[in-house]
């Protein structure tokens, strides 16, 4: 029986692994939906100045060299835009395999909203919540079909910490699971009750005993990979939103110096490669722009997965037997439900 709900476990990761794929690829489409936006409006804005330059080349006031600068960079501009749509429809042919479907997702009209797309979740999440995974309800039903107390397991090698603290960041908890240069897992399991029933280790607290059963390690080890899968979420969820701001700040920047590098050259202050260099910068920290805000909402949803999706799951301590199990809510009782997706 419990092996069968530890398939079922496993069945629901893989769920959970689709659901998560489906997202990203979603992100990567609506990615390439702005930076196609911001491609094209390039290209127009490079075809009026090829016309202006074609004009002045034809009339002498631009030499022959100026032309062909303003040829490349419109051609280059337009190479973007067809290497853009080609990935756009790589990644709607991916979606439509993952849903099983025909996947008419229309292109974006505008930035997309992240905050309406997908919300930071909340400080003071508890560490009950990977109670859920499904590797870890897996691995606990492996432990149950070896005869074992999931409370005393429980006790023994799961943290009770605070995962998230303010700002989407990491809590101080957490990053204490993994001091040290290396990251190395520091969390130290003290066994105070017997972990097996029916005289296994009945008598024996024995640490590096109890980690000589297979299923006891392999527990032990998912529930570290657990909380690692946590901590990487929400250190990429901390420093991509830092990339982010930088990256607007460049990008304004850099269209300043552009405007700048424009009226110089109106003004013969300047060649025109001046130009073309702010030019060509501004659309690569456009473009660069798009993929951070892009890599942020998708460090969400690997959040999202690693805290095990908000799914409901049968919890092998829902069925044990009352005498070995804690004290849990009732089984229809609503799921905690992280707030990273809506």
């Amino acid at each position: 029986m419990q092996n069968y709900l530890a398939s079922d476990a496993a069945q629901r990761a893989v769920t959970l692994s689709i659901i998560t794929q489906v997202a990203q690829t979603y992100l990567a489409i609506r990615e390439l939906d702005e930076r196609i936006a911001l491609a094209k409006q390039t290209t127009d804005t490079r075809a009026e100045s090829l016309r202006i330059f074609t004009r002045r080349e034809q009339v002498g006031s631009a030499s022959k060299l100026e032309l062909t600068e303003v040829i490349t960079l419109y051609q280059q501009a337009r190479a973007l835009v067809t290497q853009l749509e080609q990935d756009r429809a790589t990644q709607s042919h991916a979606l439509e395999v993952l849903v099983g479907a025909p996947a008419d997702v229309k292109p974006a009209i505008g930035l997309v909203n992240d905050a309406e797309l997908m919300r930071q979740i909340d400080a003071g999440l508890p560490s009950e919540q990977l109670e859920n995974r499904p590797d870890i309800v897996s691995a606990e039903h492996q432990l149950m079909a070896e005869n074992a107390n999931i409370g005393a397991a429980r006790a023994a090698f799961f943290p009770r910490v605070t995962l998230t603290g303010f700002a989407g960041t990491a809590s101080a908890d957490l990053d204490g699971l993994f001091r040290g240069g290396s990251g190395v897992w520091s969390f130290a399991p003290s066994i105070s009750i017997p972990i097996f029933q029916g005289g296994q280790l009945r008598s024996n607290l024995d640490l590096a005993k109890a980690r000589r059963v297979e299923a006891v390690a392999q527990y032990e080890k998912t529930i570290q990979n657990a909380f690692r899968d946590v901590a990487d979420a929400l250190s990429a969820q901390r420093w991509l939103a830092e990339q982010v701001d930088i990256l607007q700040l460049t990008q304004a920047a850099q269209a300043e110096r552009r405007r700048l590098a424009k009226l110089r050259y109106d003004n013969g202050a300047a060649t025109f490669l001046e130009v073309l260099d702010a030019e060509r910068d501004l659309l690569v920290i456009e473009q660069q722009a798009v993929q951070s805000r892009r890599a942020l909402l998708a460090s969400r949803v690997s959040l999202y997965a690693a805290l095990g999706g908000g799914t409901a799951v049968a919890s092998p301590s829902e069925v044990a037997a009352p005498e070995v199990a804690p004290a849990r809510a009732a089984p229809d009782a609503k799921p905690s439900t992280p707030s990273t997706a809506r």
